[in-house]
């Protein structure tokens, strides 16, 4: 793929960067050569991406001609307002506090050069602004009354750049041009991004499964990169983002996917279905109003705690409407123990899922991709516990064993359920888990971002899974076909 440096005057750029072509905007605007170019990255660093200058018809075509555009025009539109400037210093106070927190004047401004500045203890700072507005070089100016606020965040020209900061930009312009890649096919038609989290003890996939994962994207000429946390300031530089982390609502996995959809990419999974499988009320009522059997259920609130015993009896499930993993999840023998998980869940959320028990040796998990059925397991309990896994603390589990069938061999109505709950969410990659007892099949949740490890749920199908997913992927991206970003309405 092409990296293209797109400036006013070519002549005036003052670095030399490998792998890269410096072009002046006039010529990327109207030379036949970039109209009609396939796949590029496009950096523009005009002097201005004010409306309708050259610099905002810059990204705006990069969007149209399907080119990576940095900054976005939706990045540059999100600078413009100042209430969504004001939202992101709010989300940055607690930060914002601690860091300017040694500055004894009332004001206040940093440079920011491609997410850094020269001064290290900024750094964290820097990285967050840009990550929020991905744009080469910003200027964040900061106000202290009672305590700090971000004031002002423009991009600058490189001819604001001071000289004393030139050799520095030019590092950082290097290290962000250099970064590592997974793979790098000669002719990659697409690059897919996928957001791991190496420390995340619960993570939906092992490190052998992201290889595979990785090799199966390679087979279909897209290059992979791995990214984290800190990449969030990238999206917009890929066509694709696959979740490979513990997704929640108020958590960067939700933050990465909203950015991504915004930008055009193909997202898995979506943010629409973080929203609908990290919230147990949400499927509850899902659930009722769609006819999918599931355990008894009471929604619990602080005036309706009396209900509880009465509908559902002892023993019963409590449940953190976010939990994942068994985490969150408590089974209450009596009132006592009740009102003490209850008095501690209702210290984080305002509602609580509360359920009848039914006891049972496995889950059975269905994964359905696209509307389909994909694999069966059944996901026994631990060893001295009633769910499947275990917690000891925040770095120890132990899990139940865990069996992979052929779709064939799991029963057909298990199978035919998960299809048709997975169906009231989307279309993305889901794990829904069915417990089947005393003749009932009931709908436990559905999960979006199922966990896909190396020699379990790929028991069966081997590297056929890796395929199918990766397949989808493809498979989206050209069915889409047209620019990659979509161009918002001036």
């Amino acid at each position: 793929m092409a990296v293209l440096i797109v400036v006013e005057n070519p002549k005036n750029w003052p670095l030399d960067l490998p792998d890269t072509e410096v072009v002046s905007a006039r010529d990327y605007l109207t030379d036949t050569r970039f109209t009609g170019l396939k796949r590029a990255k496009v950096f523009n660093l005009c002097r201005s991406y004010s409306y309708q200058s050259v610099g905002y018809y810059v990204s705006l075509l990069a969007a149209a001609r399907g080119h990576k555009p940095l900054p976005s025009v939706t990045t540059i539109q999100d600078l413009r307002q100042s209430a969504l400037v004001r939202i992101v210093s709010e989300d940055l106070e607690e930060q914002l506090q601690r860091i300017l927190a040694p500055i004894k004047a009332s004001t206040f401004s940093i440079s920011i050069y491609f997410g850094r500045n020269l001064a290290k203890r900024y750094d964290r700072l820097c990285q967050s602004l840009f990550g929020h507005f991905p744009a080469p070089f910003l200027r964040a100016d900061f106000v202290k009354a009672d305590q700090w606020r971000l004031q002002n965040l423009r991009p600058i020209a490189t001819s604001d750049i001071p000289d004393s900061h030139r050799e520095f930009v030019i590092e950082q312009a290097r290290r962000f041009f250099a970064r590592p890649r997974v793979s790098d096919p000669e002719q990659a038609r697409y690059e897919l991004a996928i957001l791991v989290n190496p420390d995340e003890v619960d993570a939906p996939s092992d490190a052998r499964a992201i290889r595979r994962f990785v090799r199966a994207a390679r087979k279909l000429g897209m290059r992979t990169w791995i990214i984290g946390k800190q990449d969030y300031g990238r999206i917009a530089e890929f066509d694709a983002l696959f979740i490979r982390e513990t997704t929640y609502v108020d958590h960067h996995t939700y933050r990465f996917a909203s950015r991504a959809a915004a930008e055009g990419l193909i997202v898995m999974d979506d943010p629409e279905s973080i929203v609908r499988c990290t919230n147990k009320v949400y499927q509850a009522e899902l659930f009722e109003r769609n006819g999918i059997a599931c355990p008894k259920t009471v929604i619990v609130h602080k005036d309706n705690t009396a209900e509880v015993a009465a509908r559902l009896g002892f023993p019963c499930v409590l449940k953190r409407p976010d939990s994942s993993f068994s985490a969150g999840v408590e089974k209450a023998r009596d009132q006592a123990e009740l009102d003490r998980h209850l008095e501690t869940l209702f210290r984080t959320s305002e509602l609580v899922v509360a359920q009848e028990f039914v006891p049972s040796d496995y889950d059975w998990r269905i994964g359905v991709l696209d509307g389909q059925a994909l694999y069966a397991c059944k996901y026994h309990m631990a060893r001295g516990d009633w769910r499947i896994q275990k917690f000891h603390d925040e770095k120890r589990r132990s899990y139940g064993k865990v069996e992979t069938l052929p779709l064939e061999e799991a029963p057909s109505e298990v199978v035919e359920l998960g299809v048709r709950a997975a169906s009231l969410i989307g279309r993305g990659l889901y794990g829904v888990d069915i417990k089947q007892a005393n003749g009932r099949m009931l709908v436990m949740e559905i999960n979006d971002n199922p966990s896909i490890e190396a020699d379990y749920e790929d028991a069966v199908l081997k590297d056929d899974l890796y395929d199918r997913i990766m397949r989808s992927f493809y498979d989206r991206l050209e069915q889409r076909g047209g620019p990659s970003t979509p161009a918002p309405a001036p």
